[in-house]
């Protein structure tokens, strides 16, 4: 990117959001060296009159970078350029998601903590017309399979093929892009859930024995675990949700979404009816001070479901802050119920700066629990969700753009009553004299649904050609093996960038470099060197460039140049802005004619108000609005009735709620029911569950939890009158529904 600059000498100062990304560079003129000593010699330069750049991470968290370019004279252009590299995280449809951040949510900033963070910088806010940049971005995809589809969340130009295998392809932005929204990109390739083995040659000025000189493998394997339907029904479930004053913000930045909190709202009610009966659970609020539901996690029941359904309905983002340190050492404090293994689920937009503490915690504590996260809106910290997540075996999720909060949780949620994956092994068959050593963290724990992408570097004497290596991932569930393999072919691939490389790099830092604060000296002085030889930057590493050729020494005040920022709904009130500048994407690159810093949303609360009501015997007014905001009668807006009004042994009641989701009288149902087969309660379950399946398809997965503990206690409850009942139920509602959903 380049721009014009103002007179005098300029410094040009950014700051970078990456979802958990790896900067790194090749140039041997901008090799990292220590943070510290990094801004001094860029300080030096700057003060004798050099040109110099300095990029360094964030002292409080791994995925948010600045850029310092220093010393640029009145009417010159700096053109930054800056690579790096990352996994695309998988979604469930198989799609590959990119997504390059507008947003960069402020982070709340608690007594304590570090005052040298680049999330201070302040811009102005203008309106999205009065923008003076825009943004271009043409993207590059290339896959082993071929690509099927490309699909963004912003106007895109029809995908262009580079060959005719469908191989590589390219997208574009639409013209006039102001970049006011993150910019996501889905990919859709061909057989993306086959296991394959990628090997990269390493750099040929490197000895071999080193990472950087050796070939390095990048293994992803797609387990095709099996499904149980008897999903465990012990557990301690403790649900930590985000209520600062974020929360009040809407899910997406585009259109009057749902609020956050509300959304909390309803997946804390969908996830605390489809907790197994038997299970302990509790929930947790927190913000600038945190509250707990029950003073100590509580056996789940029906009074205890209801006691806790009445404080989610008073919930509020009202407690200012977002400090889960604390509430996370409490949860920790607390024994362990025997035989009740404890899940945790945190649910935060991630706007904390005390990442690599929290994730510390979560580290220390991950013999005694799993944790599930989930990054809220667009702007969440992916290094703190991803990081408290790996750091306990568990999974992360991020919620953004037409994403519901609901479905995700809930398929978390039975991916944690599965039973569990054990015995998990990696085996390696290769040549002789040829071995592989693992840069990942062991896998200990394997989720139904999850990619494993595993690092490995080859060391010995490489075989000659036409010679293939095996990998092996071996599991037990249940008593049963499992096995998946991949064979391939030991032949390194030489890419200049050295992507895979980086890539086993960074997962080797992510285990060692806990900020520079939290991590011991013994891995300090491990995450240092490997930083160094890898160019990949760290917590204790930066890079600096300094051009001596020019040595005038600045005349007068420095200028500083404010880059405007748009308004953008959706995001935290009030914001702080800062200017951030744009980045070559992972999957390829796009091009910035005029300088075009990436814009944080913002919202003003003044001037943009919601619609939002008090809860009302959960009628969810504002929360069940994703199609139609004034449609009280849609099949969501039911669908939350239905769920609320279930019992916590998965039966309904027979009432006049139930009625009004049936749309039908009381009189009708009651006068239709055959009690010489079932009572009333077991008449209005087989009712419910019909309903779902007839009306409420498209949300399946929030509800197939709680809809199995209804067919399973009507399974008990009704016996060998069941299939009467069903048929009775079916012509009564006149559906076409397959009885056979009530025999599994």
């Amino acid at each position: 990117m380049s721009s014009p600059l103002p007179t005098p000498a300029t410094v040009l100062s950014v700051a970078v959001k990456l979802n958990l990304a790896s900067p790194w560079c090749n140039s041997v003129a901008y090799s990292p060296s220590s943070g510290s000593q990094a801004r001094t010699n860029y300080k030096n330069a700057i003060s004798q009159g050099h040109q110099a750049f300095l990029l360094e991470e964030d002292s409080s968290s791994r995925d948010v970078f600045s850029c310092n370019v220093g010393n640029l004279q009145p009417g010159s252009k700096a053109a930054v350029t800056l690579k790096y590299v990352q996994e695309l995280p998988l979604e469930t449809d198989g799609a590959l998601r990119f997504v390059l951040p507008a947003v960069l949510n402020p982070r709340y900033k608690f007594s304590g903590s570090p005052v040298d963070s680049c999330l201070d910088v302040k811009t102005p806010i203008v309106p999205v017309e009065d923008l003076p940049y825009t943004l271009s971005m043409v993207a590059t995809i290339d896959s082993q399979h071929g690509i099927e589809k490309v699909q963004s969340n912003c106007p895109l130009s029809p995908t262009e093929y580079l060959g005719e295998d469908k191989t590589s392809a390219q997208v574009s932005l639409a013209a006039g892009h102001k970049f006011d929204r993150d910019v996501e990109l889905l990919i859709y390739y061909s057989e993306v859930h086959t296991p394959r083995v990628v090997l990269e040659m390493g750099m040929p000025n490197v000895k071999p024995g080193h990472l950087m000189g050796d070939p390095t493998a990048m293994v992803s394997f797609y387990p095709n675990i099996p499904e149980d339907q008897t999903s465990n029904t012990c557990g301690e479930f403790i649900f930590l949700m985000d209520r600062s004053g974020s929360m009040q913000s809407p899910m997406n930045s585009q259109d009057r979404s749902q609020l956050r909190i509300q959304a909390a709202k309803e997946t804390l009610i969908l996830l605390l009816k489809s907790l197994p009966i038997g299970c302990h659970f509790n929930i947790y609020g927190f913000g600038s001070s945190y509250e707990a539901c029950f003073p100590e996690s509580v056996k789940y029941t029906q009074q205890t479901m209801e006691e806790a359904l009445g404080r989610v309905k008073l919930m509020q983002a009202d407690l200012g802050g977002t400090e889960i340190l604390a509430p996370l050492q409490d949860i920790y404090r607390r024994p362990s119920i025997p035989g009740h293994p404890l899940q945790l689920f945190v649910f935060t937009d991630g706007e904390v700066t005390d990442t690599f503490s929290v994730i510390k915690e979560v580290g220390i504590n991950r013999q005694k629990h799993r944790c599930f996260s989930f990054g809220i809106g667009e702007g969440a910290s992916t290094s703190l969700i991803k990081g408290i997540a790996r750091a306990s075996g568990g999974t992360s999720e991020f919620i953004t753009g037409k994403d519901r909060m609901q479905s995700k949780a809930l398929r978390t949620l039975k991916h944690s009553l599965q039973p569990v994956v054990e015995n998990v092994s990696l085996s390696w068959h290769l040549p002789p004299h040829l071995s592989a050593e693992m840069l990942s963290p062991e896998q200990t724990v394997i989720f139904r649904g999850q990619r494993l992408i595993i690092y490995a570097q080859l060391t010995g004497k490489m075989p000659a050609a036409e010679t293939t290596g095996e990998v092996r991932l071996k599991y037990t569930l249940q008593g049963k093996t499992f096995e998946d393999k991949v064979t391939f072919p030991l032949q390194p691939k030489p890419d200049a960038n050295l992507p895979i490389h980086r890539l086993a790099a960074k997962s080797l830092l992510q285990t060692k470099d806990m900020g520079l604060r939290e991590t011991p000296a013994s891995d300090k002085k491990d995450a240092l060197n490997l930083s160094l030889e890898s160019g990949v930057i760290s917590s204790f590493t930066a890079f600096i460039a300094i051009n001596k050729e020019l040595n005038k020494p600045v005349q007068g005040p420095l200028t500083h140049r404010n880059i405007p920022r748009p308004i953008v709904l959706g995001a935290s009130a009030p914001l702080k802005l800062r200017c951030k500048a744009a980045v070559p994407m992972a999957l390829g690159s796009y091009s910035t004619p005029a300088f075009q810093p990436i814009m944080e949303a913002v919202s003003v609360e003044d001037d943009i108000a919601y619609d939002t009501c008090d809860i009302d015997d959960f009628s969810f007014c504002g929360v069940t609005t994703y199609k139609d905001h004034h449609s009280p009668g849609s099949v969501e807006n039911h669908l939350v009735q239905l769920i609320y009004h279930q019992n916590a042994n998965g039966s309904w009641d027979l009432n006049e709620d139930l009625a009004k989701v049936l749309g039908m009288s009381l009189k009708e149902i009651t006068a239709a029911h055959p009690a010489e087969l079932v009572d009333s309660s077991g008449w209005a379950t087989i009712l419910a569950v019909i309903w779902l399946h007839g009306n409420g398809k498209d949300f399946k997965c929030e509800w197939e939890l709680l809809e199995r503990k209804a067919v399973a206690w009507m399974r008990v409850y009704a016996g060998c009158t069941m299939p009467l009942i069903v048929k009775a139920a079916i012509t009564f509602l006149k559906s076409s529904v397959d009885p056979a959903i009530f025999t599994y």
